[in-house]
Order: C-alpha cells, then structure tokens, then sequence
C-alpha cells in the first residue's frame, strides 16, 4: 500500500510543477460536466412535470374505454359494464373560461376510481362527503388559484354563466386543470348522461367481453408510457440534449489535450518508475486513480455550476415550454439524488473517454522515440489519414440520413454526421492550406513560418475542432432563429389583423359587449370567433372559427389555396388546414377530411394551407357560423374589432370602465403583437445562451491549448532568438501565426454553420413542429461572428504571446544551449 501512495505522489508531482495544466484539465472537466448536467436537470424538471400531468386522473397511464368516433357517448354504458364485471369508472372532460382564462375541467367519479391513477383517489376521496354532495368541491392546483388572484372557498362564473363550486387547492394537480364531481360538470359542459372516457382498473375477476356489452360502440386504448405532452415536447428536449451534448465534447476536447501533453511529458517519469521495480498494472491502476480523483473533484464542482445554470435558464425554459405548447412547469428547480449520482458518472466516464486515446497513443510509441519531446507530435501523420477517411466515411453517412431517414431522430442525426465529419477533416484541410503556403514561402522566415504552423498544428487540432464545431452551430442557431423572427413578424402581421380582442368571462357578458359596441360610431366591425376541440388521426386538433370578413381575406396568411378560397368557406363545407396538419396528415388541396363533431363527422373539403407557427396542434379554419351550428355548445365569448383611427384607446377605456374587463380580457392589437415578440424572444432565450456557452468553452479550449503548448515550444523559438530575431518579433510572428489557424477555421465555420441552418429549417423544423421556415442568409450576421471568433482568437493567444516577448534572454540563452 505504501509503495502505491509513493507513486501516487510521484505522479501528483507533475501538476504541481505544472498548474496550468491542472488547471486545465478541471476547467474543461467543469465546463463540459456543468453544461451537461445543467440540460439534464432542466429536461428531468419538465419531465417529471409531464409525469404530474399524465397521472391527473388515468390520462394516458390507464386503461381506457372510449367512443369508437371519439365523441362522448351516454353514461349508461359505464352502468352496463359495471354490472358485467368492468371495474370502470366514468369521466367527463372538457373547457370552461374564469375569467377570460381557459382550463380543462374533469368531471370524475371518486368511488369507483380505480388504484392505478396515481395520487387522484386520495384527491377524490380526502373530503368525499363535500366532494359530491351540494354544492361541491373544485379541485384546483395552488399556481392556478394564484393566477386568478382569487382565495379558497370562491365560486367564480364559468366562461356558460353557470358558478363553479367552491375552489380548494390540491397540490398534486397541475396548472390549468379543474376537478370536479362528474354531475357537476355534465352540469357545467351542458352534456347531461355523458362521459368523455371510462377508466379501466387491472381487478383480476372474470368479466365479459367488451363487444357482447356495447357492441362496436367504444374501443380499449391501452395505457402509454410517453403522455400527448411528453411527445410534443420531444424536439424541444432533443434540441436541448444536443446543446448539451455539444457542449460537453467540446470540454472534453480540452480536457484530451491536457490530458495528451500530460502523458507525452511523463513518459521519461513513467519509464523512471519501470526501472524502479513498479509493475505495468500498479502503474496503470495509479493512474486511473489519479484521473478518477480529479474527475470526481471536477465533477463537483461541475454539478454545483450546472445547477446554477439550470437555475438561471428555468424562467426562459418555462416561458418557452408554455409558449409553444402549452404545457405548465413549476418555476422551482427541484432534483433527485439520480441527478447529482448522473453527473458525477458522466464526469469519470468522460475523463476516461479523454484519456484514453492519448494513453493508447503514447503506448504505441517505441520507447526511444517516445522520450523525445516532440514525439507525440510526429505520430500524427498517420493519424491524420486515418482521420480524413474516418471523416468521409460519416459524411457519407450524413448524407445517408438525410436521403433515407423520416423523422426527428435521423434529422438530428444528419446534423450530428455533418459536424462530426466537418470537425475530423478540419486537421487534413487546414494541413492542406499551411503546405500550400509554405511551397509559396520563399524568404526563410516566411518558409518557417508556415512548416512550424504545420507542425504546432497537431497540439491545436483539438482546439480548433471545438471552435468550427461551436461557430458552426452559432451560426446555424443564429441563421435559423433570425429567419424565424423575421417570417414569424409578417406571419403575426396576418393573424392578428383586428385592432382590439376582446374575452369576455361568459356568453351572456359577450351579448352585451356585443350590443353596446353596434351603438358605438368609432367600431367598424365586429369580428366574433370561436374555436372548438376535435380529434384527427389519433391526434388532438382545433377548429377555428373565422367571420367572412375583408380583414381576414386580405390578410390570413395563406400559403396555398383554391381560386375564391374565403367565398367557398362560406357554406360550410370547406376548410383551411394548418400546414402542419396538412403534413402530418398528407393531405392537399382537394383532398376531404372528416372532422368528429357532437352531431356526427363533419367532412370538410380542403381549399387553403396557411402558416401556423407555434402551435402544437394541428388546425383547421372554418366559417364562424358554420362551426357554431356544428359545435353548438362552444363558448362565445372571443372577438375582435376594427376600430377607426386613434379611438382605440379611447373604446379600451370605455369598454373597462363598463363591462370591468383587465387587461388580459381587453387588449388592443399592439400590444398583443409586443407580447407575442415577447414570448418568442424569450423562447430562443435557452438556445442563445447556450451558444454563448458553448463558444466560450471553445475560446477557453484555444487559450489552454496554447497555455500548454506554450513551455515545449520554446526550444523551437530559442534558435530564431539566437540568430537575431527579437523578442517581440517573435511574440508578433506567433501571434500571427494563432490568427492565421483561427481565421482559416472561422472562415470553413461560416459556410459549414450555413448548411447547418439548412438542416435546422428544412429537416428537423419540418420533423419536430411540422412547419418549413423560408430560408435566408445574414451577411452582416456572418461578419459580426467572424469578428468575435477572431477577437476570440486573440485573447486567447495573447497570454503566451506576451509571456513570450516578457521572457528573459537568459531563460532563452539556457534553452538554446540545453537543446543545441
């Protein structure tokens, strides 16, 4: 025992006479731990909320029996099944508005809920008696009471006129969802004797078939592990976890050259050791230790940052994951004991992965060879060739993905080939160019210039690696995002045409808004609206209603469409899709599509496609008094008005002060707009800082790759010194040298980080929302990043550049004469 801690301290030794490189290797265990984990904990946040949601009453957890067209059937069914042996219990689901909010309400039976939902027994049955008897209990969760600014006990109107029973907070609901006894809510939706579903318990007793009881009248879905929810929230954690998964690669570059220069430089300590008696396995087993112990520390502190991370994103990941679909994220970080024991496996298993090829490298070496000092670097030739074919071969693949692969999974793995190929070919390219350069050289200096920029160019693969890979996806990300701000800005010109939007909080409260404002003389029209909830390939959809007005003609941004499109929706058999609807769907122009509704399908033929960013769920567009005569018992409470010029805050005024509508329930058209550029800007919040993230690991990984090479390059400068070059000159041509690499990377980055866009807008966009931005290319964009990858670049060399021209003549005397 005692001889492994004397070599543990012999190896320790190498750190402390050399701390930038310890330090080295712990900023980028650090960063690339901390970047990881940081993803990870706010994808186990929304995840473990997605879980929260689905176990709300069976959801997607349970067994359920449903009607064969989707619709709600009668109740007796649910009395039928029960007396046949189906341990089934009844719930009715639909939307009521609270003041000028929407939720979903649950109309459930607690005494015949089965086992396997979860938490919801003990909601329905902690008070039963008042749960069921008049006049009832509301479930709610605790952020919703808050939302509505309203205390335990009130009962708020629903959006049909009708009170809600008194509210009572139960925190294992979600936000957004209201629980009621099921009679109650027949009462609220207007649906007497119906139920939307029947959950089914696993009671082990004989029962009778389902079709010797209803018939063909319901279907058995079976219980899914991934919820609505989790599915369309996937591509938002898939582009996360990348980001993460970027992030952390380009730390473990820095943390494999780190770990390459430490080995090339003990291998006379290792060889030392040998002679010594200590055996090739003791040796190896010290090691890892040692690479262990610092991955651990490292990992920790890595976990502790990553938290902080996740903290500080959470605000911009909630608004993002409401935004876009709807889903509702405590604003808390909360994590398990797996997240922290996660971390700190990821961070030894990435010390390992990092340490392995040096090590594997250093060994293949013949021993003499290796005791040089630059013997690391002369084995790369081979390498190199052995790169450029493994970096075609996966650009291949990359190409392969995109011909043959149909879904998100493979368009993610298109992009993940493009930049792992672009990053292995980058040594070959750049190898390339300095060759080419140094043929061209013909004064002496200029000669060496180039051929040392090739040879320095093996300690700096790795970092120049990590800063195409981080520009490329800034640029990409930036690209995408900017075409995406500038399609969303005309596309939010079109939908929201009307000057006020008007929520009333109930049908009767809508007929007199609507009545005073037709004596108004400054309200031009009244546009009313409506939308409905409908199921459509085995996905939920929602149809809007559009009045046939020139507001919407003029301006509904329509993609493509039939001649006369609007004067075609009027009869009620036509209808504008989503684009996303048309493309999960295949549907076109021409093509019929039959939509479920109370009094039976209503089909539908299409004439127009329209753009709908931001929306989850596919849509359809109809005629507003087609949809109401088709779904009667919508609510009727949106509007919108077009308002003579400079009266509009005039009629907000009036119509607060008369009908006592918030802002939230009133609002004029510029605002809506600001709101909305609001939420988008914060939803691509995440993406931005982890792009800033991952180009700071990047500049870090350049700056301690040169930190490092900075002491076993001097051997290499001391004779220029000798034979009159001065100090500063020296500083300056290394300098230059730095730059060169980095702007030959940029510039690769640039058209590289361009196809990655490509990819981001025509196939993951397309595969994860269901919609295809225009594509467009940003000059300025391109040169505002090309100016911070190479101010990047010069902070970065400037720290040995001037540790160089600083130095001593006498240190650079003493190793000219050492290395003569």
């Amino acid at each position: 025992m005692s001889r492994v801690i004397w070599v543990l301290a012999v190896l320790l030794s190498h750190w402390r006479r050399h701390p930038m490189q310890l330090a080295t290797l712990l900023i980028g265990l650090i960063s690339a731990t901390a970047l990881w984990s940081g993803v990870q904990a706010l994808n186990q946040q929304a995840r473990s909320s997605y879980d929260r949601a689905a176990a709300t009453f069976g959801g997607a957890r349970t067994a359920a029996l449903v009607g064969r067209d989707g619709k709600p059937f009668s109740q007796q069914l649910f009395v039928e099944l029960r007396r046949a042996g189906w341990p089934a219990s009844p719930v009715l689901e639909g939307r009521v508005q609270i003041g000028g909010r929407s939720f979903r309400l649950l109309g459930i039976e607690p005494v015949t809920l089965p086992a396997e939902v979860g938490n919801a027994p003990a909601i329905g049955r902690a008070d039963l008696q008042s749960f069921v008897t008049p006049p009832g209990q509301t479930l709610v969760a605790p952020e919703a009471l808050a939302e509505l600014n309203l205390p335990e006990g009130a009962t708020p109107p629903s959006s049909g006129g009708t009170s809600l029973p008194p509210l009572r907070a139960q925190a294992q609901l979600v936000p957004g969802v209201l629980v009621v006894d099921i009679g109650i809510a027949q009462r609220l939706l207007n649906m007497p004797d119906q139920v939307s579903r029947l959950l089914i318990g696993k009671a082990k007793a004989r029962r009778a078939p389902l079709e010797t009881i209803v018939g063909d009248r319901l279907r058995l879905v079976e219980p899914n592990a991934e919820s609505d929810l989790e599915r369309l929230t996937d591509s938002f954690h898939l582009n996360l976890t990348a980001f993460g998964l970027l992030s952390f690669v380009v730390g473990l570059f820095i943390v494999n050259s780190a770990i390459g220069l430490a080995f090339e430089q003990r291998l006379p300590m290792l060889r030392t050791l040998r002679a010594c008696g200590v055996s090739a396995r003791m040796l190896n087993a010290v090691l890892l230790v040692e690479l262990v112990s610092l991955a651990l520390i490292a990992g920790i502190v890595g976990l502790v940052c990553g938290y902080l991370i996740a903290a500080s994103l959470l605000p911009d990941v909630v608004a993002s994951l409401r935004g876009l679909y709807g889903a509702q994220i405590p604003g808390q970080l909360t994590l398990k004991g797996e997240w922290w024991i996660a971390g700190l496996i990821i961070s030894v298993v990435g010390a390992l992965a990092a340490a392995t090829a040096s090590l594997t490298k250093a060994i293949r070496l013949p021993v003499l060879v290796a005791a040089q000092p630059y013997a690391w670097q002369q084995a790369q030739h081979r390498w190199l060739i052995f790169q450029s074919a493994l970096a075609l071969a996966v650009l291949v693949a990359a190409g392969c993905f995109l011909w043959f692969g149909d879904s998100l999974v493979s368009g993610f793995a298109v992009l993940a080939a493009l930049l792992l190929g672009a990053a292995l070919a980058l040594p070959a390219i750049l190898e390339r160019m300095l060759s080419l350069g140094q043929r061209r050289a013909r004064r002496p200096l200029a000669v060496w210039f180039w051929a040392d920029s090739r040879q320095q160019l093996s300690g700096l693969s790795l970092a120049l690696m990590a800063l195409l890979l981080a520009l490329a996806v800034n640029v990409g990300v930036g690209t995408m995002v900017e075409s995406f701000s500038r399609t969303f800005i005309i596309w939010l010109d079109g939908r929201l045409a009307a000057d006020v939007y008007i929520n009333a909080s109930s049908d009767a409260q809508a007929t007199e808004i609507k009545a005073w404002l037709r004596e108004r003389s400054e309200v031009e029209a009244i546009l009313p609206g409506g939308r409905a909830d409908s199921q459509m390939g085995g996905a939920p959809i929602e149809v809007l209603g559009l009045p046939d007005h020139a507001t919407y003609r003029d301006r509904w941004p329509l993609l493509e469409s039939t001649a006369n499109a609007w004067i075609r929706l009027r009869p009620g058999d036509t209808g504008l899709i989503s684009e996303q609807l048309a493309r999960r769907l295949k549907l076109a122009i021409g093509d019929r599509v039959d939509v479920p509704a109370p009094e039976g399908n209503w089909t539908l033929e299409v004439v127009g496609i329209y753009a709908d960013y931001g929306n989850p769920k596919g849509q359809i567009a109809v005629n507003i008094a087609a949809l109401t005569r088709r779904f009667p018992g919508i609510p009727q409470t949106r509007m919108g008005l077009r308002v003579a010029p400079g009266q509009i805050s005039t009629l907000i005024s009036a119509l607060q002060g008369k009908f006592g509508l918030d802002d939230r329930s009133v609002a004029d058209q510029a605002t809506m707009k600001a709101e909305s550029t609001r939420i988008f800007n914060r939803t691509f919040a995440v993406t931005a800082a982890l792009n800033a993230f991952t180009l700071g690991v990047a500049g870090v990984a350049l700056l301690t790759s040169l930190l490092t090479l900075g002491n076993s390059r001097l051997p290499q400068l001391a004779p220029l010194w000798a034979i009159g070059l001065t100090r500063q000159r020296l500083a300056a041509v290394e300098l230059l040298k730095t730059m060169s690499v980095a702007l030959i990377t940029t510039l690769l980055a640039l058209p590289l980080g361009l196809g990655v866009a490509w990819c981001l807008i025509a196939v993951v966009n397309v595969k994860a929302f269901g919609w295809r931005l225009p594509f467009h290319v940003f000059p300025l964009q391109l040169l505002q990043l090309l100016g911070v990858a190479m101010v990047a670049a010069l902070f970065a060399a400037l720290i040995p550049v001037l540790k160089l021209a600083r130095m001593q003549p006498a240190s650079l005397v003493k190793i000219f004469a050492d290395e003569r």
